[in-house]
């Protein structure tokens, strides 16, 4: 039997790097109008809202067809600000999916295929995508997954584990299969109760990764394996840079 399956899109307006982004112009549409319009092409999707901070980006969601709901501004994670909007919201679903608010060119089979593995028993499912050089897997700015033989997680780190003995460093990625993360997440509605109530664990202040407190907790973490990298954008810089790696036509 299929899953009900809400999709939220995290939109907080106060970014400290990039004030305002989810109004951003990419290419004559806002960032906020593309998650959307990319979201909706997702046939796995029930319902789809956002959750902000700001009444300007509610009422852009709301003239884009899509229902807004205000959250608070303190909200220390999109996960938070996902489980406030879903309780506010006051209808059952079986799955919440976290769609990044700040990634205009997700590719909706993407959702399709992390949506796919939605099937009752698995608490939260995330996607992971291979690491084929160097440079990406000691990149500390990419966050590497560790994995156990029915592909859920036993770590995420910046760091590169496991450490392969007796060969170069350069090498790595070609002799063992290293997986960094692809940060779109779903959660099973019970389970996303549960986790948003957790407190801040020492692992997840180490490494400055909300999903270790959950694995430290003992939650379990279903990893899909996705071919669609994932470019967020930060700065109002980052634009360019992405319409650039996209091969989009200005």
């Amino acid at each position: 039997m299929s899953k009900k399956i809400l999709g939220i899109i995290p939109a907080r307006y106060a970014s400290s790097r990039f004030p305002g982004k989810p109004l951003a112009k990419i290419l004559g549409k806002t960032m906020l109008q593309r998650v959307i319009e990319q979201s909706k092409k997702s046939q796995l999707l029930h319902n789809i809202i956002v959750a902000t901070d700001n009444e300007e980006i509610k009422n852009h969601a709301q003239s884009l067809g899509v229902n807004a709901i205000i959250t608070s501004e303190k909200h220390p994670s999109g996960t938070d600000r996902c489980y406030e909007a879903y309780t506010l919201l006051n209808e059952h679903f079986d799955y919440i999916l976290n769609i990044q608010g700040d990634e205009p060119f997700l590719d909706p089979q993407q959702i399709n295929s992390l949506l796919n593995a939605c099937n009752g028993n698995n608490e939260i499912l995330t996607q992971m995508i291979k690491c084929n050089s160097s440079e990406v897997l000691f990149d500390a700015g990419e966050v590497k997954i560790t994995l156990d033989t029915n592909s859920n997680a036993l770590y995420f780190s910046r760091a590169v584990i496991p450490h392969l003995k007796g060969i170069e460093p350069s090498q790595w990625h070609l002799h063992f299969p290293f997986y960094r993360h692809v940060g779109m997440y779903a959660y099973r509605s019970d389970i996303l109760k549960k986790i948003t109530s957790l407190q801040q664990s020492n692992l997840e202040k180490a490494e400055s990764l909300e999903q270790l407190r959950w694995l430290e907790n003992g939650f379990k973490i279903k990893c899909v394996e996705t071919t669609y990298d994932s470019h967020c954008i930060d700065t109002p810089q980052d634009i360019e840079k992405v319409i650039k790696l996209m091969g989009i036509a200005q």
